[in-house]
């Protein structure tokens, strides 16, 4: 008996427990399993099961302990059968040791039950034959067929998949009439019976809907699109519900069909006809937002943000934000249309934006319409698309040069951004890729019509429990050559997101004392991060890049520095200290943000 408990011993992880041995009480006791041979699955419930009932133990007196080891024995058997083992042989044997009482639980599982015959019938509409390619293709999708395994989860699983598939379009009312699985465990077969009775086929009828207090009902049907008697489909109330929850309108949407309603009606063919009932949280009609921050690049910062939906009873919403710091101010108002039947977000504003920075003084006034799209395609990586066309007058005057520059052109953009991570917010695996497409036409004569295109690109790669390396890349070209580039056509670089040790936008073309935008950028990044656990962290990285007249005549500018990092709720702060080597100087680079 001690040669197998100690083969026992060598080959499994015991349960580990021990105890004060008296007359009367005794202390958890020391659990070894001998599996037998079962799989990794079958030993995790075995483990679980018999530890529940041994925490149990202690101070117990004996009748109860007896007791326990007859559940723990039961539990081991009842764990097994789970596995699709029915027919084990399980013994619990008794024995001491200086710490106290052991439990040996010996298995012998003998074999899986494996699936010998299944019999699915259907009875209801659904036998008609307009009805029979569908049948078909749920009798194939059935998972469990003659020679699988049959354990206890796949055969729930299985069931509750095949109703759904008949209940979620046209049969409604579908319902099992019975399910049974005949296990035979000397011979290790399972039989599986399975009927459903699909009942009649259900149309949709009348549109209802309740929670409406400003939204005009109008929105909702603007995505709930169907004529009343077509055929019931699960999937299309889904995608309604979706749509009504992407808009800004509303905290919650609800679109099922409604079986109390006084619109539910049989039909002379024996079909039964049900409303569809749409039930809705409107969200706040106003909502105010701000945020004081800090950064290294900018110093101080206030933004301010107001949102209005519903304007003069119409299904539209309003945005109006400002930006100050000592080097930028910014103005925007927009309005924005519900999201179209397919998903496209339109929108048309005004905006307002000065920038003085690096000797370049830039004022921009503007006024278009952008649509946004973005893609489902049910998986992690999702997809945005983006085109704007706008009206653009522009001011820039160079510090050292006497005179103003000032132009109106036609501005239209495109872009679109894949990205695919682990988490929106603070990405610790995956990548990013974005790509953009620009075209000024000047509406001023002599100037040239100027096209832009530019690409970034981030991978997240995971090393270890916390860390994490990243790679960036970026890069950018506008042509023809031109003096004079409007602003947010040319490149400018450096700075904390960029290539840090150097000062914000120092990077470009030189004109007279300042630096302005440029028709070419390159920048590359990599940055390993060390954590301490899951939010505190120190980093080292390595920027390079430049922006110039052409990629031929870029001049690398390297940064290389330390860092620490802190993940809060709100993503990650940094704190970067850089060194530039063409300036030979030791820049801070850090940001911090406040909402209130």
């Amino acid at each position: 008996m001690r040669v197998r408990a100690l083969i026992a011993i060598l080959c499994l992880v015991p349960v580990i427990g021990w105890a004060e041995t008296s007359s009367e009480t005794t202390s958890t006791p020391e659990v070894v399993i001998d599996p037998g041979g079962v799989g990794p699955q079958a030993l995790k419930a075995i483990y679980g099961a018999v530890d529940a009932i041994t925490r149990l133990a202690e101070d117990q007196d004996l009748d109860e302990i007896s007791r326990l080891r007859r559940r723990a024995h039961d539990a081991t058997v009842s764990a097994l059968q789970t596995q699709g083992y029915y027919d084990p042989i399980v013994t619990l044997e008794v024995g001491e040791d200086y710490q106290g009482e052991t439990w040996d639980i010996l298995i012998e599982p003998g074999e899986q039950t494996r699936v010998r015959h299944v019999d699915l019938s259907f009875s209801g509409q659904i036998n008609e034959p307009e009805f029979a390619p569908r049948v078909q293709k749920i009798r194939e999708a059935w998972p469990l067929n003659q020679g699988d395994v049959f354990l206890n989860k796949d055969w729930s699983d299985a069931k509750a998949d095949l109703l759904q598939s008949v209940k979620s379009k046209d049969f409604y009312y579908a319902r099992y009439t019975h399910t049974q699985a005949t296990v035979t465990a000397d011979k290790n077969t399972a039989d599986l019976d399975l009927a459903i009775r699909s009942g009649p086929r259900v149309r949709m009828g009348e549109l209802y809907t309740s929670g409406l207090k400003r939204v005009p009902e109008k929105l909702i049907r603007r995505y709930v699109r169907y004529e009343p008697g077509e055929p019931y489909d699960q999937d299309k109330l889904d995608d309604w519900q979706q749509a009504l929850q992407s808009t800004t309108f509303f905290r919650g949407a609800f679109v099922t069909l409604d079986e109390q309603a006084q619109g539910q009606r049989v039909r002379a063919d024996g079909e039964v006809e049900m409303p569809v009932s749409v039930r809705v949280t409107e969200a706040p009609a106003r909502r105010f937002t701000g945020s004081l921050g800090v950064d290294s690049d900018h110093g101080p910062r206030l933004e301010a943000f107001y949102r209005q939906n519903i304007v003069f009873g119409q299904p539209v919403w309003t945005e109006t934000g400002l930006g100050v710091d000592k080097d930028r101010q910014r103005f925007f108002s927009d309005v924005h249309f519900p999201p179209t039947y397919k998903g496209f977000k339109n929108s048309f504003g005004v905006l307002y934006e000065h920038q003085d920075i690096e000797g370049l003084k830039q004022t921009r006034a503007a006024t278009g319409i952008k649509s946004k799209y973005e893609f489902d395609t049910n998986t992690r990586a999702d997809y945005e698309t983006q085109w704007s066309l706008m009206g653009v007058w522009d001011e820039s005057k160079v510090s050292g040069e006497p005179a103003t520059q000032r132009g109106t052109s036609l501005e239209a953009t495109w872009q679109v951004l894949r990205r695919n991570v682990d988490n929106k917010y603070d990405p610790r695996e995956g990548n990013l890729f974005d790509m953009d497409i620009g075209v000024n036409y000047p509406l001023s004569g002599g100037k040239k019509t100027l096209y832009r295109a530019g690409l970034r690109a981030q991978q997240w790669i995971p090393i270890g429990k916390n860390d994490v390396f990243m790679l960036r890349a970026e890069a950018g070209k506008v042509w023809p050559n031109a003096d004079r580039i409007p602003m947010g056509f040319g490149f400018r670089t450096g700075g904390a997101r960029s290539i840090r040790g150097y000062k914000y936008y120092s990077i470009g073309r030189e004109r007279g004392s300042a630096v302005v935008g440029a028709p070419a950028l390159a920048v590359l990044s990599a940055e390993y991060q060390y954590f301490f656990n899951s939010t505190y962290g120190v980093s080292t990285f390595v920027d390079v890049g430049d922006a110039g007249e052409s990629f031929r005549d870029l001049s690398p500018h390297w940064g290389y520095g330390v860092g620490a990092a802190v993940r809060t709720p709100a993503g990650p702060f940094y704190v970067d200290l850089a060194y530039g080597q063409k300036t030979r100087d030791i820049r801070l680079h850090f940001s911090l943000g406040i909402a209130f």
